[in-house]
């Protein structure tokens, strides 16, 4: 396995007191945006706090990035902006439920407030990583940009808002509204 592409490795005793600020590079950004298949991500940063719970570490803040990526309609670029929140649990190699590698089926509920816990090994865990797969996760792949309506009209494709529905169920409903 490679090496993160914006790594930012924290130990966990002592803790930083203060909020950190962690910025990816150029080089990193390069990296990522490769990674995730975006032409150009042009800012990321995040602010976070940590604190200690139990052996775990909890990091909150928010995560900041100006990206390029492209429309899932026209194919054209355009530039767009995340902001999202962050809640993170860090927690030592081997503590989460061995259940989880097993192959038998499990199943789990999550609260609306569980956290994504993130296993590390030794005695720092990668904040830049975390965050790197944060931003992975809150990319629209579907995302369309400015001109996708009139990419839609050139090419003839209406959305599915204007067809009337079609099949069996919808030839009942219609049945039943002329009753």
């Amino acid at each position: 396995m490679s090496a993160p592409e914006f790594s930012r490795m924290i130990k966990v005793r002592p803790l930083p007191g203060d909020r950190l600020h962690i910025e990816a590079t150029e080089a990193e950004r390069a990296a990522l945006a490769q990674r995730f298949g975006l032409p150009e991500i042009r800012a990321l940063s995040a602010d976070l706090d940590l604190e200690q719970d139990g052996k775990a570490v909890r990091a909150t803040g928010r995560l900041n990035a100006a990206i390029t990526q492209l429309c899932a309609i026209s194919g054209e670029e355009f530039e767009t902006s995340i902001k999202e929140p962050l809640v993170l649990r860090f927690v030592a190699e081997g503590t989460i439920s061995q259940a989880l590698s097993e192959d038998d089926e499990i199943e789990i509920e999550l609260a609306a407030d569980d956290l994504d816990e993130i296993e590390f090994r030794g005695d720092a865990f990668d904040l830049g990583e975390a965050v790197a797969q944060s931003l992975g996760l809150a990319i629209d792949p579907y995302a369309e940009g400015p001109n996708a309506d009139a990419a839609r009209n050139r090419e003839g494709i209406s959305s599915d808002e204007d067809q009337a529905p079609s099949g069996p169920l919808a030839e009942a409903l219609r049945a039943l509204k002329k009753e």
